[in-house]
């Protein structure tokens, strides 16, 4: 049952943001390089009923942290709303900073579902009961490598596989697994990693013989101009991804046919606000979308979760299966897949997962309670305090 009557302003009145160091996996990794932690942050929004929403979003550096308390918490505290689509306006003032904005922006949207006793998927307008799932196959020391780690994504279910190549990557790559998986859905991940360098575009015309479900990405992120050439050129449909971080980047790549189909990103576009907004713009134009991953641990993986059930979601979405990217997390019951699918959490309101306490306690580094007044001590109830 609702806690909140419908037209009534939801205000916020306290924020506890915490970062934490994720320890990582090794599961599947390629070229053990990675660091051995993630920081993440997590944030719980409050009303004044005493309902609170989670967000959470990876972190490049100190800055974001400090970004997020010092100045995009403040301003929500500040800012009342009746939809969680109007929750962006609080820091439209401020410097823009879409990670920081995705996580305040989808704990408000967890808040507002679980105000109204929906679960989040319905909330965003979804419909589906569950999603397939793919997964990344990083760049592998070798061919044989690189089939064996298809083999075991292949083996867990995986409908749809995603292969990092660039230049001297690519051909014998995709050609290597073709042979073995002959019905396997292929995707080509270039990430920007290719110009129109007369070698390269060869390269990618190669590509076309293989019928991948999409090559990704392949020139520099503004380069749409280029993307739209290439486009022109293909049988197989050209997607973006990284140059897409907000709606204006998006209607300008409409607007040059740029690509076919998107990767959305949640935390690259700013929260789920915008994220919807670009999912129903792309549908419009005939694209194929698909939701991609900003490498986020359980709670954002639960947004962009649902997120998926929009019915304009047409590609599997990026979903790791068990031992994926974290060996520790806060999120119960763990976010992920299996033989492929994501259910969808659809019998709880919000995001149908919780923070565990015991362990964001163990995890974090730094936790700071905000209300409208300022900092205050971290409370009794906080699972970090």
């Amino acid at each position: 049952m609702s806690r909140t009557e419908p037209g009534t302003a939801t205000r916020i009145v306290g924020v506890d943001a915490t970062l934490v160091r994720l320890p990582l996996s090794r599961a599947g990794g390629g070229p053990d390089r990675r660091p051995r932690h993630a920081a993440h942050a997590l944030v719980r929004v409050t009303d004044g009923s005493g309902l609170s929403g989670w967000g959470e979003v990876p972190l490049a550096g100190p800055e974001r942290w400090r970004t997020l308390v010092d100045h995009y918490a403040p301003a929500l505290l500040r800012h009342p709303w009746h939809r969680p689509t109007e929750a962006g306006l609080a820091w439209a003032g401020l410097p823009w900073c879409a990670p920081v904005a995705s996580a305040l922006d989808s704990a408000c949207w967890d808040l507002w579902s679980r105000q109204r006793g929906a679960p989040l998927a319905h909330a965003l307008g979804g419909d589906r009961t569950a999603i397939a799932a793919g997964v990344t196959v990083a760049r592998q020391d070798s061919l044989d490598a690189l089939v064996l780690e298809v083999n075991r994504q292949v083996g867990g279910g995986f409908r749809r596989i995603r292969l990092e190549v660039g230049p001297g990557w690519d051909l014998e790559v995709v050609r290597a697994v073709r042979e073995s998986y002959p019905f396997l859905v292929l995707q080509a991940d270039a990430g920007g990693r290719y110009t129109e360098d007369d070698a390269h575009l060869d390269a990618l015309r190669a590509l076309d013989r293989y019928g991948l479900l999409a090559i990704e990405q392949p020139f520099a992120d503004r380069d749409l101009a280029a993307h739209a050439r290439l486009r022109r050129e293909l049988r197989t449909p050209v997607a973006l991804n990284t140059s897409i971080d907000s709606l204006e980047a998006l209607d300008e790549a409409i607007r040059l046919e740029a690509a076919d189909a998107l990767a959305l990103r949640v935390a690259r576009m700013g929260g789920l606000t915008p994220a919807r907004r670009a999912h129903d713009r792309a549908v419009d134009a005939g694209w194929d979308v698909w939701c991609g991953s900003d490498a986020e641990a359980g709670i954002g993986r639960a947004g962009v979760l649902a997120l998926a059930s929009l019915p304009g979601i047409t590609l599997p979405t990026e979903m790791p299966g068990a031992g994926g990217r974290f060996a520790r997390d806060v999120a119960v019951p763990p976010v992920r897949s299996h033989d492929g699918v994501a259910p969808v959490p659809l019998t709880q309101p919000g995001l149908g997962h919780e923070v565990d306490p015991r362990t964001l306690r163990a995890l974090a580094v730094d936790t700071v309670s905000l209300d409208r007044d300022g900092r205050r001590p971290v409370p009794a109830g906080h699972p970090a305090a």
